[in-house]
């Protein structure tokens, strides 16, 4: 096979499976146009942070680019192996109330927690790439999920002690659902709780699903299950804007009803 070269992610095509679980493509363009493009055809980008991760993506996968199992994206000027575009086969969807568990349920009736969406984004967004190395979240990315949460595509969930940030989630909206990019929680439980928040809110905006992006045992015990790739491809919307509420809500209304 030859390699697999398209000019952008509108005439992409996924290409055969490779020999393992990998990116499926390579493209330095981060700007929030192809970013957009990109998440509503399941991509998700992985930047290299640095020189050295920038060189083992060429290093562990140019044979696989070479034979055309593993797509370039973009101008051939630029170098492609800054930044490595992922689709997870199968994909962890959230796809009806998010389940938390007995010890965050405590913490729902203990703690007078509030919950927001879209006050914080930047301070949500720091907190989900501090102290984790290698930092995916680079500031070139970080800068473009701005400029969509600008534009009403990127949107976060933030969760309040008082005045004080304990937890959120941050994500992109494609079509029905929100593509979830990251999550922290500072106080044990605070994750899960954005995560039901979000898909609450998302319901309340006619959404119907959180691409959890990534298989974990945190996000099975919420409540994701696995889809595979194309049947997940089949529900990507066409392009729009989620109108996400921001009102500041107790936190206490997750709870499910006893």
């Amino acid at each position: 096979m030859a390699v697999s070269r398209y000019p952008d992610w509108a005439s992409f095509k996924f290409p055969a499976p490779g020999p393992d679980d990998g990116p499926v493509a390579f493209c330095a363009d981060l700007s929030a146009a192809s970013l957009l493009a990109a998440y509503q055809r399941g991509l998700i980008p992985m930047p290299a942070p640095d020189d050295f991760v920038r060189t083992l993506n060429e290093f562990k996968h140019e044979d696989q680019v070479a034979a055309g199992t593993i797509a370039l994206v973009g101008d051939e000027r630029d170098d492609p192996y800054s930044v490595a575009w992922w689709s997870p086969d199968p994909r962890p969807l959230i796809g009806t109330r998010v389940h938390l568990g007995r010890n965050v349920r405590k913490l729902l009736r203990r703690e007078d927690l509030t919950t927001t969406a879209n006050t914080a984004f930047q301070q949500v967004a720091e907190a989900c790439r501090a102290d984790r190395e290698p930092r995916w979240l680079t500031d070139e990315l970080l800068a473009t999920l701005t400029e969509l949460h600008g534009q009403g595509r990127a949107h976060s969930i933030e969760v309040w002690r008082d005045d004080a940030l304990v937890g959120g989630a941050m994500g992109i909206g494609v079509g029905p659902l929100i593509s979830g990019d990251s999550l922290f929680g500072r106080l044990p439980g605070a994750a899960a709780i954005a995560v039901a928040d979000m898909w609450t809110r998302l319901a309340s905006a006619g959404g119907t699903l959180i691409d959890a992006q990534w298989d974990s045992p945190f996000l099975r015990s919420l409540g994701a299950e696995l889809v595979p790739r194309e049947r997940f491809l089949s529900l990507l919307g066409p392009p729009g804007t989620l109108r996400i509420s921001g009102d500041a809500l107790p936190a206490r209304r997750l709870l499910p009803a006893s």
